[in-house]
């Protein structure tokens, strides 16, 4: 069965020059997405994945990143756009790093891509009307 999860891993300062991404595709034959990066040497780095592969080697590969220090945990922020606060202005549009706002050249309304959020939570600092929100 193939699994499909957006989770956050969070590096101890002391793993910035080791190839974990890497092992998790050669050793485990898992894909992923990188949603969302901040990684500093000598500081603690965090990264936003959509992993996904069969659920023995998501497991085996999430068994990996515990057992080298790598604190794991599901994306349980979630953003969501109140429909009857949007006011369509696009202020959400520009400042997006993942695209999941888009303006329909016709109608002039935005649309919400769920699935491209990370919950980075810009477009809730961003918008006006206060129409984005995020749940935990």
């Amino acid at each position: 069965m193939v699994v499909s999860k957006r989770i956050v891993l969070h590096f101890p300062k002391r793993m910035g020059d080791r190839p974990i991404i890497y092992r998790l595709i050669k050793d485990y034959d898992l894909e992923f997405n990188i949603l969302k990066a901040l990684i500093t040497p000598e500081d603690e780095g965090l990264m936003v994945l959509a992993l996904s592969g069969e659920q023995e080697n998501y497991d085996k590969g999430v068994k990996y990143l515990t057992k080298n220090g790598v604190r794991i945990q599901a994306l349980s922020q979630d953003v969501t756009r109140n429909e009857e606060r949007c006011t369509h202005c696009g202020a959400c549009i520009t400042i997006c790093p993942t695209d999941a706002f888009e303006l329909d050249p016709l109608t002039r309304l935005i649309s919400f891509d769920h699935e491209k959020c990370v919950a980075c939570g810009v477009c809730i600092k961003a918008c006006p009307p206060r129409a984005m929100e995020v749940h935990f």
